[in-house]
């Protein structure tokens, strides 16, 4: 049998024995497109990563819950919001929706200190009469990567080394160092937004380029926004650690608390819109989920008002096994060419089939408030028959049928069909500017904060090698040479070097 290299040089390889020439970019259709099903390099390497953990998530372990509602104003900005989209959820101001929100930290496991430095999740479920809506983002507007392929990479980097178990910041920025398009979130990670005060004091974000369409078929791009009532407030390092010498559940017990008090937390949710094209004008691709839409050019426009007023009864039963996906929209929200919203839309619903088992829709936590009617069946754990309440013939499980059985549902509204064309091809889009959002964002930063950042990456990158520092330094530079020289002296380097060719 051969080895996968050439000379000294290790070949990358999929389980098959195959080289993988492109591990950065997923197969798609054009620069910009999406994503197809023949991407089997990317296919295998996320359902292999999904299947890392028993029973624990893989990402987002440790988290907390609470139960609320949901009301649309039923307006987006001067207009009605029936101008945009068709989903009800967001345009009948009348109703009251039932939603569960969980909050959690990605990295660490399920009892890891909620101190953690680390982007924090805000997973709503809508449990609409026109089925689940799951808006499902973090506490920051921007994430790592581009690409699904590379969020194995990613989580492998943040992790304890293989070898050790031991956490290593040398294999954070050497990646990093390699992958500039995480910058931006680099930066917001050190920032004092790292470490939220609790959940209750932050904002979350869909992060991804999503659609409204209306009625008549017609599209519009938007990112979602929960804009916190309380504030947002985070601890510096020094009060972060003051706190988890004595309280690793911080977060969790002030949410659960202040609900008890019968102070109830609240999120305005927010779009940002933008017309259904290419924007070749911007100075970034508008469904890159690296990059922020500048509020001054797309401001937010408040939709609706998000209440958590009822605590969960039983941890296990309504938190751990709420179940998650971004794939999971409502008639009148629908997807963009962003190449990872189209990734996680796989990656989320098979870590739960795996997680918690392919019946995972069943449990009343996931299960949607209207009538369900499928011809799914079997498998581990199923109690309930989908097409029961339904009052057709058990016997026909299968469709379509003459019979009394299940029929497609009538079309509701003009469908939203768009032009897709391209040659089939592992390529990076063509607007990666990985530089001038984080210099927008280091500069709106007050002083003190500014300081703070500044302060905590030189604490990260202190025990970091000398290569890898010099690396970092040579981005920083990149993003304004003053961020550079005040890391730079703090670590006791000169200035940095030309910014190395990197992976991304």
């Amino acid at each position: 049998m051969g080895s996968p290299e050439q000379g000294t040089a290790k070949i990358l390889t999929n389980r098959q024995g195959h080289p993988i020439v492109d591990n950065q970019n997923s197969r798609s259709v054009g620069e910009s497109g999406p994503l197809l099903l023949e991407n089997y390099n990317f296919l295998e390497k996320i359902a292999s990563f999904n299947r890392e953990r028993v029973p624990e998530r893989v990402v987002h372990a440790r988290g907390a819950g609470a139960f609320g509602t949901f009301r649309a104003y039923g307006r987006i900005g001067e207009e009605p919001a029936e101008t945009y989209t068709r989903a009800k959820v967001l345009t009948d101001k009348e109703r009251e929706t039932e939603v569960f929100v969980r909050f959690s930290t990605v990295v660490g496991g399920g009892h890891s200190p909620e101190t953690t430095r680390d982007p924090r999740g805000f997973a709503t479920k809508f449990y609409t009469p026109e089925g689940n809506w799951d808006l499902v983002g973090n506490n920051h507007p921007v994430f790592f990567i581009r690409d699904p392929i590379k969020f194995p990479d990613l989580i492998h980097a943040s992790r304890p080394d293989p070898v050790t178990n031991r956490f290593d910041p040398n294999r954070r920025f050497d990646w990093v160092s390699n992958t500039p398009e995480a910058l931006l979130v680099t930066l917001m990670t050190s920032s004092m937004r790292g470490v939220p005060k609790g959940y209750r004091f932050m904002n979350g974000f869909g992060v991804h380029t999503f659609k409204l369409i209306n009625a008549e078929g017609v599209a519009t791009l938007v990112r979602f926004s929960w804009i916190s009532q309380q504030g947002c407030h985070g601890f510096t390092q020094h009060e972060a650690h003051q706190v988890q010498a004595t309280n690793i559940y911080h977060a969790t017990e002030d949410l659960h608390q202040a609900i008890e008090r019968g102070e109830f937390p609240a999120w305005e949710l927010c779009v940002q819109l933008m017309s259904d094209d290419e924007h070749p004008e911007l100075p970034f691709d508008p469904c890159d989920p690296t990059k922020v839409w500048p509020e001054r050019d797309f401001p937010l426009l408040p939709v609706g008002r998000l209440v958590l007023n009822r605590n969960p009864q039983d941890y296990f039963t309504e938190v751990e096994q709420s179940a998650f996906s971004p794939g999971v929209v409502v008639d009148g929200i629908g997807m963009s060419n962003d190449k990872l919203l189209i990734g996680r839309t796989f990656a989320y619903s098979d870590s739960q089939r795996y997680r918690i088992g392919p019946n995972y829709l069943q449990l009343p936590i996931n299960r949607p408030k209207c009538p369900v009617a499928t011809n799914y069946g079997a498998g581990p754990m199923a109690y309930r028959v989908d097409s029961a309440a339904a009052g057709v013939d058990a016997h026909i499980n299968y469709e379509p049928s003459g019979g009394n059985a299940l029929r497609e549902a009538p079309a509701v509204g003009v469908p939203h069909e768009p032009f897709v064309a391209g040659h089939v091809t592992h390529k990076k889009i063509a607007r990666r500017d990985d530089y001038s959002q984080c210099r927008d964002f280091f500069h709106a930063l007050s002083e003190f904060e500014q300081q703070d950042l500044l302060h905590n990456l030189v604490h990260f990158m202190m025990p970091v090698r000398r290569e890898l520092q010099e690396r970092m330094l040579a981005h920083f530079d990149r993003i304004d040479t003053a961020i550079g020289d005040a890391i730079g002296q703090g670590l006791g380097l000169r200035k940095a070097v030309p910014v190395p060719e990197a992976v991304s």
